[in-house]
């Protein structure tokens, strides 16, 4: 058995190879580099990069994803799912009820931001308004940047439609 195994992985292995060397060969076909592929959306982003996927359910449950499918651009500030698992206990679950769907809705909303800022765009402190309709505090320091105090662990995250910027906490839009 172990050698019908080894001889798979071998196949495998050699399969592979014969992928990625054809791919190269016609990347560089007439001396020609291929373009790298263009990122997904936002969503696609998120959901490929296996780190968000609280965010996305949230999403989905306040029915946000197509609206960041759209052309944009936008910048989220994309809470991970350790973020999320630092709320405290049963918030999430409260929110992701059908009845919570409004607030859900205003928490995501307020980690968006139209247009697309880069980090490189940031200096100083800048007060953002998000599509919640409250503005969120950045502050880009030697230190790193934090928006609302959460920390941007991550920045510049392309997508097709705008940016993500990786953030190690939940932030809550101000009470109304």
């Amino acid at each position: 058995m172990s050698h019908k195994l080894f001889q798979s992985r071998k196949t495998l292995a050699v399969l592979a190879f014969m992928f990625v060397a054809s791919f190269s060969t016609m990347a560089n076909a007439g001396g020609h580099k291929a373009a790298a592929p263009a990122p997904g959306d936002i969503v696609a982003v998120a959901v490929g990069a296996g780190s968000f996927n609280t965010l996305v359910a949230a999403l989905q449950a306040a029915e946000l994803v197509g609206a960041l499918q759209g052309d944009g651009p936008f910048t989220v500030f994309a809470p991970t799912d350790a973020a999320f698992a630092a709320l405290p206990a049963g918030t999430l679950d409260s929110l992701l009820k059908p009845e919570n769907k409004d607030q859900l809705t205003a928490i995501l909303l307020y980690h968006v931001v139209p247009g697309k800022v880069m980090s490189s765009d940031l200096s100083g402190t800048v007060n953002a308004e998000t599509l919640q309709g409250a503005t969120v505090e950045i502050i880009a320091a030697a230190s790193g940047v934090t928006v609302n105090g959460a920390n941007v662990v991550s920045a510049d995250v392309m997508a097709s439609n705008g940016v993500i910027h990786v953030i190690d906490a939940v932030i809550l839009p101000p009470a109304e």
